[in-house]
């Protein structure tokens, strides 16, 4: 991960960690949704997930678009690659390691 991208990856690390915002990224996953029906859906107030908004778009978690008069939230997808990427790195050693491990059983077990 270069230099640049750690910016990014702390800061959706930070909005990430935040149980509310977690749950609101899920409220709009599937659909852009306004405000007020994200805050019905996670229980929170419409000024306190106004504000979480503000930080999972600071982020790079949420994007904002207007349709009429309503203000839709959705979650960014190009946000999450810092996360997801960083996530990434960290499957081959796990994965080798499992493959080393079960070769190594095979191995016991036949012999």
């Amino acid at each position: 991960m270069s230099a640049e991208a750690e910016p990014d990856l702390d800061r959706a690390l930070r909005a990430l960690a935040d149980g509310n915002r977690r749950a609101i990224l899920r409220a709009v996953r599937s659909a852009p949704k306004p405000v007020g029906t994200i805050a019905e859906e996670v229980g929170l107030s419409q000024q306190t997930t106004s504000h979480h908004l503000g930080v999972l778009a600071k982020a790079g978690l949420t994007t904002g678009t207007r349709e009429g008069t309503r203000h839709l939230f959705a979650v960014d997808t190009d946000g999450l690659a810092a996360v997801r990427s960083y996530l990434d790195d960290f499957w081959p050693t796990k994965l080798a390691a499992l493959k080393t491990a079960v070769e190594s059983r095979e191995r016991g077990g036949n012999g």
